[in-house]
């Protein structure tokens, strides 16, 4: 028995993330043909859907990762934004598109951008794999979202809870 399996109950199961990646990555393709184009992930939660993204991309394009935490342990927002890992190179008169797992309140991808537009990009586009409309205390344009979903605790691919759970090939709910 996996050891998930008393714990988390499946949401989007692997081959519906994958469909899902494949229109995401037609739709990003048609949108930025002939631009130069920086794909950034945000660490550590949208690692595994970064590494599937970018692959469904037919584009010649750069990448890049960025740390950000709001989250310490718990299952809640601190409210508090910083960055634990900075671009390794700048983003100037590029068109940078931020790859995150998933937005809840907003707060976190809102310092983020106010942050990357004093970078002096093209332009600034976010996909996300989650959306939590129900949790926005911050009004956040999302031009590529994977799924809405409701105010539910979900883990897997890529999605922790205390650092454990990254590692499922879906999205699951924990159990309360």
């Amino acid at each position: 028995m996996p050891f998930y399996d008393n714990q988390v109950n499946v949401m989007f199961d692997e081959a519906k993330l994958q469909a899902r990646l494949k229109e995401l990555g037609a739709e990003i393709t048609r949108d930025y043909k002939g631009q130069n184009l920086i794909v950034v992930g945000v660490l550590k939660g949208s690692v595994l859907f970064f590494a599937d993204l970018v692959r469904q991309i037919d584009l010649p394009l750069s990448i890049d990762f960025l740390g950000l935490s709001s989250y310490g342990s718990g299952t809640e927002s601190s409210g508090v934004v910083r960055i634990t890992n900075d671009l390794a190179k700048p983003i100037e008169g590029a068109h940078v598109l931020v790859v995150e797992d998933i937005v809840d309140t907003g707060l976190t991808m809102q310092f983020l951008l106010e942050n990357l537009k004093t970078r002096k990009p093209a332009s600034v586009k976010i996909c996300t794999l989650l959306e939590k409309p129900s949790r926005a205390k911050a009004k956040i344009p999302l031009h590529y979202t994977g799924f809405v979903i409701p105010d539910e605790f979900v883990v897997g691919y890529g999605l922790d809870f205390d650092e454990k759970f990254r590692n499922l090939p879906f999205i699951g709910v924990m159990r309360r």
